[in-house]
């Protein structure tokens, strides 16, 4: 099991020290990448076994992932890649629209020089995986790029949820550059973050609450759409 689990994970060879985070990077890479499918047993033994490494690093990395919702730790004591429950989506994308909305508007009226300078680094991060079809560095890049935003509107229970909300949804924004776009991302979406910080910048609060609703709005949608399911499609009605 260890030997197909090393497959799955396309381990690499481990630099000495790194233990906990060598875990931790390649089982949140194969979250994301949805290698490792929701719901998929993590048990530690295996993993141990198949980094070649104790437990404890392990345990230590599962911990890490559970913080950021990848992860879920069941009452038996079993861990297992977070499920994806599409039934929450509706609330989730609420939650997360709001999010978006506030603390954008929050940042054009208590940004400073540095906040500016920090969204820009990670702005041009961005640009470089979206040119580079880099997915993982895509979904990190703007979760970072948001995160980064929330801060600079200087209300720490705001970052803390919306920091949550983005982490949760990664693996749906995977499925969504992955199924609506092969994972080749418009470049439109490095033009709607550049538009973004100027309407900070500028600390236009309405233009920044448009601006976001809209990035938000237009993600939402198309990730409704990927994952409505027509229930009548392929019924035949004949002989009725």
């Amino acid at each position: 099991m260890s030997g197909s689990l090393r497959a799955t994970l396309q381990l690499a060879p481990r630099v000495k020290g790194s233990g906990v985070q060598q875990v931790y990077e390649q089982l949140k890479a194969s979250i994301l990448e949805l290698t490792l499918d929701p719901g998929a047993p993590l048990d530690e033994v295996t993993l141990a076994e198949a980094f070649g490494m104790s437990r404890t690093p392990v345990r230590e990395a599962l911990v890490r992932l559970a913080a950021e919702g990848l992860v879920s730790q069941l009452p038996n004591r079993n861990t297992i890649v977070a499920p994806i429950d599409f039934g929450a989506l509706p609330v989730y994308f609420e939650a997360l629209t709001l999010m978006y909305r506030v603390t954008t508007r929050l940042a054009a009226g208590a940004r400073t020089r540095a906040h500016l300078d920090a969204m820009r680094r990670h702005q041009a991060a961005y640009a470089r995986a979206v040119s580079d079809n880099d997915v993982l560095g895509m979904i990190g890049h703007n979760r970072d790029f948001h995160a980064t935003i929330a801060e600079a509107g200087g209300n720490p229970y705001f970052t803390g949820l919306f920091s949550r909300l983005l982490d949760e949804g990664r693996r749906i924004l995977r499925l969504y550059y992955y199924k609506s776009f092969n994972d080749h991302l418009p470049r439109r979406y490095v033009d709607e973050h550049d538009a973004i910080i100027a309407a900070i910048e500028a600390e236009d609060a309405d233009l920044c609450d448009r601006l976001a609703a809209q990035h938000a709005g237009q993600i939402v949608a198309q990730i409704q759409r990927y994952i409505a399911v027509d229930r009548t499609g392929d019924l035949s009605l004949a002989g009725l």
